[in-house]
């Protein structure tokens, strides 16, 4: 797997010479799809992009954890957190991306 990471940068670049927008343009573009992607999250909203995925907010309820140095018992407090579920398109892609044959991709499919 490669170790390089997306960034805004990269993001407002690509708009930048797909689109056409000057690259002031493209980066304020970028800002504001993800400010509004996370001002619906943090609103508890769901956010679905098509052939891409959706990003959810999911209630996890009070546990007990344990210190690992300690052996300690720790309760967590209920928390909320955002997630990603990636679509079947997106799986599919990544499988085909990394040399998996189709039959595989159905098999796992069936697993879930």
């Amino acid at each position: 797997m490669g170790d390089r990471t997306l960034t805004r940068a990269d993001l407002a670049e690509a708009v930048f010479r797909r689109i056409g927008l000057s690259r002031t343009e493209s980066a304020q573009l970028v800002e504001m799809v993800l400010e509004e992607m996370c001002t619906t999250i943090a609103a508890g909203e769901s956010v679905k992009i098509s052939s891409f995925g959706s990003f959810l907010v999911r209630d996890k309820n009070e546990r007990v954890g344990r210190n690992p140095k300690t052996g300690e018992e720790v309760p967590i407090s209920p928390r909320r957190v955002a997630v990603f579920k990636p679509s079947n398109v997106l799986k599919d892609r990544i499988l085909e991306a990394h040399g998996e044959r189709r039959g595989d991709v159905e098999v796992m499919k069936a697993a879930e």
